[in-house]
């Protein structure tokens, strides 16, 4: 990917993310995400109905790669179902980690390609897709 758009696509969404604001209303579940080694620190919040993600929300502090890779992140699975949401998390999971992954699958999240080349960033890329994870294994535990 070209590098000016990959900094116009993470600027963009780190100046102007998708539904930042918690919501109150029980519907959701809630899970709290930080990186110990740096500032990031986001709620994400999830609501499904009929096992599809009806909505993703967040907020909180964190750095351009967490606070964008959150902002794509929902644009990319808001409408999925939770078996399609855990295929595009498993891959980019696996994308971040320099593992095998379907680039077709992870559209626009395909920007963060590179983090890997800065191991310190890793986890402010892996900052959403762990917590979203963690919620959708706790609807199943449900």
């Amino acid at each position: 990917m070209d590098s000016n758009l990959r900094r116009e696509i993470i600027l963009e969404n780190y100046q102007n993310p998708v539904n930042r604001g918690l919501v109150d209303d029980d519907s959701y579940i809630l899970k709290n995400t930080n990186n110990d080694s740096c500032i990031d620190n986001i709620d994400i919040m999830v609501k499904v109905e009929d096992g599809i993600l009806k909505d993703i929300r967040f907020d909180g502090e964190a750095c351009a790669i967490s606070t964008s890779a959150t902002s794509v992140m929902i644009n990319r699975l808001l409408g999925k179902s939770v078996e399609e949401a855990k295929e595009v998390l498993k891959n980019y999971q696996n994308m971040i980690n320099e593992a095998e992954y379907d680039k077709e699958l992870l559209g626009e999240l395909n920007v963060y390609d590179e983090v890997s080349r800065q191991p310190n960033r890793k986890m402010c890329a892996l900052l959403p897709s762990n917590a979203i994870s963690s919620i959708l294994k706790m609807l199943e535990e449900k």
